[in-house]
């Protein structure tokens, strides 16, 4: 397993190397975050990232690895599997249910973690009122959480984590059910709030990503497959995964003349670093490029490719056109007519095209 890892010079505050087996494939990453940086994790369904969370909070056992929060080693699970006793680990799990105490007032539900640590009652509900000024819910102690909206849970469920003092805070697509607006202002929210907290978390949105954390760890099949700046990942995908996500079309073939080739379709690039890697004539090379910058060209462009229409779905600006080579964003006019079977010709500026290796 190669870890992902913080900056250089970062404090670990959760590191963990985690084996879990699982039904067809066993999830095998190793993970690194520093005190106060937040880390995305994304990956195709299935792909173990929510039991990577599960394996931390110490919900699913390990099949082998080591977690260490703050320093410390809270779990640890050694061949032949014989298991360190686990510790306290000072983790919290939010997802996508609130999970809120349903017979505890929204005031009780944020006080109950420092209660429970020993806090008297009246410190507790104190901080409680105070955590949920934070989330954005000012005088909302009193009400219960039947009470609350999908948006308005959320905020408690947050506020009932924090309250907590917890070393680390897990995430596992905590807006994935709430409308665009109220999940918009739940991730401002959470980004006001985690500043400085330990932060691991789940997402299926490159805009959580990119709005919430400072890197980003793409696991598929149960193994990480690339990590980095968020915006550094999303701008050079690795993989086809990481390039649906990020909203640009992906197309490996190998370096040659300069530019890129994969059959008879050739590419050029403007970009310094894609040039460098284009002179490794063979090399493995994959070109990244918007599916917003592709023209439908005429016969007389001698640049061009020539494919075949395999869809056509509306988008919000217009009209995505999917083809055997590419995919195409382009307005109502310019798809009247299109049907799938079409054969169309495509072209795309050597300013907008990025090569990137292939491993």
């Amino acid at each position: 397993m190669t870890p992902s890892e913080p900056h250089a010079g970062a404090v670990p505050g959760l590191r963990a190397q985690v084996v879990v087996e699982r039904e067809h494939f066993a999830v095998e990453v190793a993970v690194q975050v520093a005190v106060g940086e937040t880390v995305a994790i994304m990956g195709p369904s299935g792909a173990g990232k929510s039991t990577l969370l599960q394996a931390l909070a110490g919900l699913e056992p390990l099949t082998a690895g080591e977690i260490e929060v703050a320093g410390r080693v809270v779990d640890r699970v050694a061949a032949p599997r014989v298991r360190t006793a686990p510790m306290n680990r000072g983790i919290v799990l939010l997802g996508q249910d609130a999970r809120l105490f349903p017979h505890l007032s929204v005031r009780e539900n944020v006080a109950f973690g420092p209660r429970a640590a020993g806090e008297d009652a009246r410190t507790a509900r104190d901080s409680a009122d105070e955590w949920l000024a934070r989330v954005g819910l000012p005088g909302a102690g009193d009400r219960m959480p039947r009470e609350l909206s999908g948006g308005e849970g959320q905020r408690v469920a947050v506020a009932r984590a924090l309250a907590a003092s917890p070393r680390a805070v897990l995430l596992d697509e905590p807006l994935v059910a709430l409308d665009p607006a109220t999940a918009g202002d739940i991730r401002q929210m959470l980004r006001d709030q985690l500043t400085g907290i330990t932060t691991l978390a789940v997402t299926h949105d490159a805009a959580d990503s990119v709005a919430l954390a400072d890197r980003l760890v793409v696991i598929e099949s149960g193994r990480v497959t690339q990590t980095g700046p968020v915006r550094d990942v999303l701008s050079a995908p690795a993989s086809d995964f990481v390039a649906s996500i990020a909203g640009v079309n992906r197309l490996v073939g190998v370096a040659a003349g300069g530019g890129w080739r994969s059959g008879h379709r050739r590419l050029a690039s403007t970009d310094a670093a894609s040039l460098a890697l284009a002179a490794v004539v063979g090399s493995p090379l994959a070109a990244v490029f918007r599916p917003e910058h592709v023209q439908v060209v005429g016969e007389a462009e001698s640049d061009a490719w020539e494919t075949e229409v395999t869809r056509l779905e509306s988008t919000l600006a217009g009209v995505r056109v999917q083809t055997r080579a590419c995919a195409i964003d382009v307005s109502l006019a310019e798809a009247d007519g299109l049907v799938p079977g079409d054969q169309v010709r495509l072209r795309i500026d050597p300013e907008r095209v990025r090569f990137v290796s292939v491993v």
